[in-house]
């Protein structure tokens, strides 16, 4: 699966430079955006992400670890891969463990 998602995020990252901004940080990780979808990519780690935004503001995650988050104006939920819930509201922030 994780491999599955990083050479997903590969073909979306390389389909993204075609029309996007592409962008490489000082630690090697590039980012690609159209301003809707984003994927990035880091060499070093392997590790992948690929977000989406949708007509409503709201931001979907996916990671190649298989965490998953959704978030608008700095607030969300987060599931990590071994299946722990985080919330962070206006105010507070929780998490649960699996």
């Amino acid at each position: 699966m994780k491999v599955l998602l990083v050479v997903a995020c590969m073909c979306l990252g390389s389909v993204l430079s075609a029309k996007a901004d592409c962008v490489k940080n000082a630690r090697g990780k590039t980012v690609c955006s159209d301003g809707t979808t984003a994927a990035a990519v880091n060499p070093n780690t392997g590790k992948a992400a690929v977000a989406q935004k949708n007509q409503n503001g709201v931001t979907t995650t996916q990671t190649s670890t298989g965490g998953t988050a959704k978030t608008k104006n700095g607030r969300g939920v987060a599931q990590g891969p071994g299946g722990s819930m985080c919330v962070k509201t206006k105010s507070n922030a929780a998490c649960k463990p699996n």
